[in-house]
């Protein structure tokens, strides 16, 4: 056996082993304070691949399960409504009753369609006044749609410089039924303002002159106000101005219209898992099948003769049915809701306890092997100590 003392062999190998020793203690504690197996791609590169699609599905679920108690709420805050309007189609059926009686005078009858017409108002005032967050569930403007007649509908080319065209109206937000106009500020060629107006409201927006359509050639005007909301997407004709859209628009409308009062809540992590919900409009204008409340009730004489009262019976007896069936409708939806939020819950339940699996570190393990890497360490430097004072030997060699 040769010695030598410029390399250090025994120790050098000493030292790659202890290396090694030091990067596993690491990782060990590593997976101890953070609890999990996998705290990088390296770690387990395929593992970390499909934890990461579990935790997409787990989050999503959850925001699924979220909105379906948001849609549940919703739900219930029409039904409760609508509750009360079945009180007051119960009162003036009652009333009605009362009115196909012969023994009345014509004050009394007076009196009773008083009560009737103040009943109808209520009815009415409910619809229009329930409202989520904004949203109008009981008028069946809930979805208002741009109708498509208006000048300024989807296609509606500009004609000023370079051809652009509107893409996109958004009246999800609109008042329904309304005619609104785009009006330049200050007239064609002048101001940066726009407004849009209908009878009761107008919202003025302002973009500076030298805005152009952006460089993907998209242009967004948005107005919000006064319980109203349009968006206008204009689209080609990149480097078109504010003050050349501005001209094309000046003097265009948008008509709305009332949607089918539909509602769509994702109740999973995926596009597809929703479920959709109608909210029907309540007013009297809508009640009452061939011969609506709102047409017989339009003064105190809606009962003024056994004939009107007859009528009027058999109208409400149909808007009884009518709101009935839309409670029936919500009532059967917010089962279906809270059906799917026990469902995500066990399905979240059991895709963490799958991630879990994959991502998770095994505490008693990984204590284990900290505790294997300790001593090994510990081995490693005592034997390194030793691997270094073998090189003192050769001294033996030189003493005199």
């Amino acid at each position: 056996m040769s010695l030598i003392i410029n390399t250090n062999v025994m120790a050098l190998n000493a030292q790659r082993n202890l290396a090694g020793t030091n990067l596993k203690l690491g990782r060990a504690l590593e997976k101890l304070s953070s609890g999990l197996r996998i705290n990088r791609a390296a770690d387990d590169a395929a593992g970390l691949a499909i934890s990461e699609k579990m935790r997409s599905q787990i989050r999503g679920m959850r925001q699924g399960s979220r909105n379906a108690q948001d849609g549940i709420s919703m739900i219930q805050t029409a039904e409760g409504a609508m509750s009360e309007v079945h009180e007051l189609l119960q009162r003036m059926r009652e009333l009605a009753v009362q009115a196909g009686n012969s023994t009345l005078s014509t004050q009394d009858r007076t009196a009773i369609g008083a009560e009737i017409q103040s009943l109808k108002t209520e009815i009415d005032n409910i619809a229009n006044r329930v409202t989520f967050n904004g949203l109008s569930l009981l008028t069946g403007a809930l979805a208002t749609l741009n109708n498509g007649t208006g000048t300024a509908a989807v296609g509606t080319a500009l004609a000023t410089g370079a051809t652009a065209v509107i893409s996109a109206v958004d009246v999800s937000e609109a008042k329904p039924g309304a005619t609104y106009t785009l009006t330049r500020v200050g007239g064609a060629g002048a101001g940066t303002a726009l407004r849009l107006s209908n009878d009761l409201d107008s919202i003025l927006i302002d973009v500076t002159a030298d805005a152009t359509i952006g460089a993907d050639g998209t242009m967004i005007l948005n107005f919000n106000g006064g319980g109203h909301s349009l968006k206008l997407t204009l689209s080609g004709a990149a480097g078109k101005t504010a003050a050349n859209v501005y001209d094309d628009l000046n003097g265009l409308t948008v008509v709305t219209a009332a949607g089918a009062g539909g509602a769509t809540f994702r109740v999973g992590a995926d596009v597809g898992q929703d479920i959709s919900v109608t909210f029907t409009d309540i007013r009297t204008t809508n009640l009452g099948g061939g011969t609506k409340i709102s047409t017989i009730v339009t003064d105190d004489q809606n009962v003024s003769t056994i004939t009107k009262a007859n009528t009027l019976l058999g109208s409400i007896d149909t808007a009884v049915v009518e709101v009935s069936a839309q409670r029936a409708k919500l009532g059967a939806a917010q089962n279906q809701m809270e059906a799917a939020v026990n469902s995500l819950g066990v399905v979240v339940e059991n895709l963490s306890a799958s991630e879990s699996r994959i991502r998770d570190a095994d505490i008693a393990q990984v204590s284990s092997e900290l505790t294997a890497r300790q001593i090994m360490q510990q081995a490693g430097v005592a034997v390194l100590s030793q691997a270094n004072s073998t090189s003192q030997n050769v001294l033996r060699l030189l003493q005199q």
